[in-house]
């Protein structure tokens, strides 16, 4: 018992530097949680009549991606986590990220990996995950997780 308990806390400290880069965007995705839309259309000086549209993204949300992706927080396995868990919905994500603990760390950095490197190919997916919570449960549970194991 002991021994596992010691390996938990060294489990918590690995991930401790990496999510303490990642936490300080809890407050913006508070705010954003619900209706946002990470980006706007350019349209400047009749570029639409002439040209193919881009979206422009917010900057906080380009800053949160790159922090993301210089941490090894991400999987590009991730699609292996959705499988093995049976999570199809963003409710199922939602289930699954209120249920971890120290042992659902993997689980939770697969679905931190689906909205950050899944936006990289598909810019749609960054606002999804801002929109329907998913970016900030997880960061919040990470958080959560690691507290508890800071304080034993």
């Amino acid at each position: 018992m002991e021994k596992d308990e010691t390996y938990m806390q060294e489990v918590a400290n690995g991930y401790r530097p990496d999510v303490e880069r990642l936490i300080k965007y809890i407050p913006w995705l508070e705010t954003k949680a619900g209706t946002y839309t990470a980006s706007s259309i350019y349209a400047g000086e009749g570029i639409g009549e002439h040209s193919i549209t881009f979206p422009v993204y917010d900057s906080t949300l380009l800053s949160l991606v790159k922090d993301a992706r210089q941490t090894d927080l991400l999987d590009r396995n991730y699609a292996y986590v959705y499988s093995r868990n049976r999570i199809r919905t963003v409710a199922d994500e939602q289930v699954y990220i209120e249920r971890a603990t120290i042992r659902q760390m993997d689980g939770l950095k697969g679905i931190l990996s689906k909205y950050i490197l899944g936006g990289m190919t598909k810019g749609t997916v960054w606002t999804e995950g801002v929109a329907n919570g998913s970016i900030l449960k997880v960061l919040t549970k990470m958080k959560e997780i690691l507290e508890y194991w800071e304080r034993r």
